[in-house]
């Protein structure tokens, strides 16, 4: 790597193979562990019923998760809600027992260890309810993706698209594999980020197409590839600066903002890395594969003003 006058000169596109090989070795893994393992679905997919309880003091997580195992709920998932002194619950649905009868059991089963645990409110979310919104889940990011293809093709040339189309599936997929490698629990909130993580990668690949273009009507003498370069040089100071300031924020939401939201900010955060380099690695490199030339984004010549008319 080497800076000039603050600037950056790094050949990204000379790397492209590497970076080739990297995408496709972690797309295998992806893939492979969504096919093997599956994902861990929480209750808003799967269906169940979600009670939340209170304390008089601190709850103890791994006290609470012991009480249940003892009664039974092995596989119930507990966590603290809004204090340490409310605790949620989440049990996968049971054939024969309803919702009122498994809150009993559980307040029954916590009150073993602590008499003075309270219940404050109890959910069912239905199985035909889960599937419905699995459904809309998997419709709102094919329609994304597609209102993008559309987009960048109207914006740009027909060259982009695809690039930009493969970098926000190439983030999508990663994200997914990995919640899916680690069992990590997939719920409405993931499905949020990996939302938010199209719009920010997205937003991130426009920046540097943006300058691809200025790039390609300023340097005529310039190659398609040292243009490519060049872009990405040019906007690296902003893209890192954004990046990192994100990073920062999703950190302390990560490490301070409890196990509710666990699984969003980590969401956000693979995704915030993935798609740097995604915009970077992906979209640009399959742009130039694609053969994008200066001719594809160069204005129409208009006719001089005249040109061609009589004289009066």
């Amino acid at each position: 790597m080497r800076i000039f006058k603050g600037k950056f000169d790094i050949d990204f596109m000379g790397k492209r193979t590497i970076t080739m090989v990297l995408s496709g070795i972690l797309l295998v893994i992806a893939t492979g562990s969504l096919v093997v393992k599956g994902l861990n679905l929480g209750i808003d997919f799967t269906g169940g019923t979600l009670i939340e309880v209170g304390y008089p003091e601190p709850a103890e997580l791994g006290v609470v998760r012991t009480a249940l195992s003892n009664a039974g709920f092995e596989l119930a998932q507990a966590q603290h809600f809004g204090t340490s002194r409310d605790v949620l619950i989440r049990i996968a649905p049971r054939e024969g027992r309803g919702s009122a009868q498994l809150s009993e059991d559980v307040l029954a089963a916590l009150r073993i260890q602590d008499a003075s645990v309270e219940m404050r409110r109890v959910e069912f979310v239905g199985p035909q309810v889960g599937e419905e919104l699995t459904e809309q889940g998997a419709l709102a990011m094919i329609y994304a993706l597609i209102g993008i293809l559309i987009y960048i093709i109207i914006r740009f040339q027909w060259r982009f698209a695809p690039g930009a189309v493969a970098a926000l599936v190439h983030d999508v997929l990663i994200i997914v594999g990995f919640f899916s490698l680690f069992q990590v629990d997939f719920d409405l909130t993931v499905v949020a980020a990996l939302l938010a993580v199209i719009g920010y990668s997205l937003n991130d690949t426009i920046v540097v197409f943006d300058r691809i273009r200025e790039n390609f009507r300023r340097m005529r003498k310039r190659t398609s590839l040292e243009i490519m370069n060049a872009s990405i040089n040019q906007t690296l100071a902003r893209t890192l600066m954004t990046s990192i300031t994100t990073l920062l924020v999703l950190g302390s939401l990560f490490v301070f903002g409890g196990e509710v939201i666990h699984g969003f900010s980590l969401a956000l955060i693979i995704g915030v890395v993935v798609g740097t380099y995604s915009s970077i690695y992906v979209a640009s490199t399959a742009t130039l594969a694609l053969g994008v030339t200066k001719a594809d984004l160069m204005p129409a010549k208009q006719e001089e003003e005249g040109q061609g008319g009589s004289s009066v």
